[in-house]
């Protein structure tokens, strides 16, 4: 039998060990939000490369389109904005008032052959439509045959 001696610090290291890894899992769980993040909330996005342009679809429900900026810094394409949501429910005996709100922000970095200078953006039930055409050099063929002489 192993003797060790009797050290209560021991005890409490666990019990901070536990709790610890009890409110990380807590943290990671689906909807919760923590308030020290630099975001609150990170909207879904959809993008696809079509023939003449990339497009970026964002979801933003209850977002108006006052609260959105869309920027071109040093290549990357940034769409940011604020959720300044509140319902209220007023009835005979009854109230209540919900509220959202938070920033956001999604980076997207474009590709040499994007027309920074031709950008634009629709919004519409909610969802954020960016397009960005692509250069007339890019619908060239990107395949070039060379013949030998």
């Amino acid at each position: 039998m192993l003797v060790t001696r009797y050290n209560p610090n021991n005890q409490m290291k666990d019990f901070r060990r536990g709790f610890d890894l009890l409110n990380s899992m807590l943290d990671n769980m689906g909807g919760v939000q923590t308030t020290t993040a630099q975001y609150d909330f990170i909207p879904t996005v959809n993008t696809r490369e079509g023939e003449y342009a990339y497009h970026i679809e964002v979801d933003l429900p209850g977002v108006k389109k006052e609260d959105i900026s869309i920027e071109v810094v040093d290549g990357t394409l940034v769409i940011s904005g604020e959720r300044k949501e509140k319902k209220e429910i007023k009835k005979d005996n009854y109230y209540k008032t919900e509220s959202s709100f938070g920033k956001f922000s999604r980076s997207f970095s474009l590709p040499e052959e994007a027309d920074i200078e031709n950008i634009h953006a629709e919004s519409a039930d909610g969802v954020l439509e960016v397009v960005v055409p692509k250069l007339e050099s890019a619908k060239i063929d990107k395949v070039k045959k060379v013949e030998i002489k």
